[in-house]
């Protein structure tokens, strides 16, 4: 199977630590997380993904305001320049150790963060970073 997630998606993930804004989304990212773990490939796709799927129903959802999908092309951006290939819909991407490790690297770094910009989670993540990733759940198996 393949995991369908938005640009901004691919950065959340690198500091996932299991909280999130219900116990449904926190439920279903938690078993994300473990597929990506397994290696699972990622395809991108614009607006909500799986990871939004709990979320899709409830009144005040986000996942189609302006400023996600300003995150999304934020972050689409950023990852594309850091990993020089293309990163918008249709994409193709396998989670493994060196992409998660130049993903992390470039995270701590600020240089792919504009896609956080206005986020709630943005100081936690940022937290999570500074502590080396400490807790993350999306850990390949080959790391």
């Amino acid at each position: 199977m393949t995991i369908r997630l938005r640009p901004h998606h691919l950065l959340c993930m690198l500091t996932f630590v299991g909280k999130g804004y219900t116990a449904a989304f926190t439920e279903n990212y938690i078993r994300i997380a473990a597929r990506l773990s397994e290696g699972e490939d990622i395809l991108v796709v614009e607006g909500p993904d799986d990871v939004c799927a709990p979320m899709l129903g409830e009144a005040g959802m986000h996942c189609l305001d302006g400023s996600v999908v300003e995150r999304d092309l934020k972050a689409r951006e950023a990852v594309e320049a850091l990993l020089n290939v293309p990163v918008g819909p249709g994409a193709s991407i396998h989670p493994d150790a060196d992409f998660l490790a130049a993903m992390r690297d470039a995270f701590s770094a600020g240089s792919i963060r504009d896609g956080c910009a206005r986020c709630e989670w943005s100081p936690l993540c940022t937290g999570i970073a500074a502590s080396g990733f400490d807790g993350v759940l999306v850990n390949p198996l080959d790391c």
